[in-house]
């Protein structure tokens, strides 16, 4: 039985009745990859794998063995290693229900990360506050998510480096202000959870999709269900995705928003965005974001492209869509 289905460009998996089994961002991931739209290559994990592991605890028979090959063929597209030394291929996990249920559900950004492949994103981005900057993320967020040490912590390690170093905003810290963040984080994670934090890429990766499985069931996803009268026997699709970074630099970004306004239905994007920032700063409230508008100030051909998207987009589906994105060193990618 096929349990995960890949996509990427030119290379996507599976068949029209696949929908029922990816959840609705999984497939739409699957459709936007066929007919051209900048996604980022990855593959997903089917909502019948949840409904099992949330009985059985554990996977159906074959879907480590998928998950296992898949992650095989990603590195072979992007000739990246998962935990290489060299240049090594780093993921997102996020849910993918059948009904949209906006921040409802778990996402973990940078997986892959460990104090061998920290070094070689420095080297190979020559850029090593970017490279420390995702790993500081990823410890925090795989730890809030999968190690149960809750994000307050951390958030108060770092406004102490912060206040050490004289800056206000976690951006302006240098390479060595970010690499004490790091380590005070893994002795904070350690002395919480009485284990180092695990440096393996697999078991990391194994860590999420199980915990993004779990938060089917928090309680913000059931409130958030009943409110809205979505089943709760659906569960979540995982999508595992290359990593695109919008913390890179400023001509890089990350943003949401809708293909038209909400509250009047005017056909024009409607959301907000921030530079050199990645996914979840633009709804922690740690940093003013810029409406969609201003992105014409800093990234006009990202705004077209974003623009020319939203258009197809909303013309294929046949109705207003919401919509994740990053721009990396100028190119735009839908999440």
């Amino acid at each position: 039985m096929k349990h995960v289905y890949f996509f990427s460009k030119g290379q996507t998996d599976g068949d029209r009745d696949m929908r029922s089994l990816l959840g609705g961002k999984g497939a739409n991931l699957a459709e936007m990859t066929r007919f051209g739209v900048p996604v980022p290559p990855g593959f997903t994990i089917t909502t019948e794998v949840c409904r099992h592991h949330l009985i059985a605890h554990e996977m159906p028979d074959g879907a480590a063995e998928q998950v296992t090959d898949a992650i095989k063929r990603l590195e072979r597209l992007t000739e990246r290693q998962f935990g290489g030394a060299t240049d090594p291929l780093l993921v997102s996990v996020r849910s993918g229900g059948a009904v949209s249920m906006p921040g409802m559900m778990d996402t973990i950004l940078n997986l892959g990360l460990n104090d061998v492949t920290v070094e070689a994103l420095a080297r190979i981005s020559g850029n090593e506050c970017f490279a420390y900057d995702s790993y500081r993320r990823f410890l925090q967020m795989y730890s809030d998510v999968v190690l149960d040490v809750g994000h307050h912590s951390f958030e108060a390690i770092l406004s102490d480096v912060k206040r050490q170093a004289g800056v206000e905003t976690d951006n302006e810290l240098d390479a060595q202000a970010l690499r004490t963040v790091v380590r005070r984080y893994k002795e904070l994670i350690e002395s919480e959870s009485n284990a180092p934090f695990p440096e393996r890429p697999e078991d990391q990766l194994w860590g999420a999709i199980e915990s993004v499985f779990q938060s089917w069931r928090n309680p913000r996803a059931q409130a958030y269900r009943k409110a809205y009268r979505i089943p709760h026997d659906l569960g979540t699709a995982v999508n595992v995705q290359t990593m695109v970074y919008g913390n890179r630099g400023e001509d890089c970004g990350t943003g949401v928003a809708f293909t038209r306004n909400a509250a009047t239905g005017e056909p024009k994007l409607f959301g907000e965005f921030l530079i050199n920032a990645q996914g979840e700063d633009v709804v922690a409230g740690i940093r003013d974001p810029l409406s969609i508008d201003q992105m014409q100030d800093y990234m006009p051909d990202a705004l077209e492209q974003l623009e020319e998207t939203a258009h197809n987009l909303e013309t294929h589906y046949r109705e207003m869509q919401d919509l994740e994105f990053t721009v990396e060193n100028g190119v735009l990618y839908l999440l």
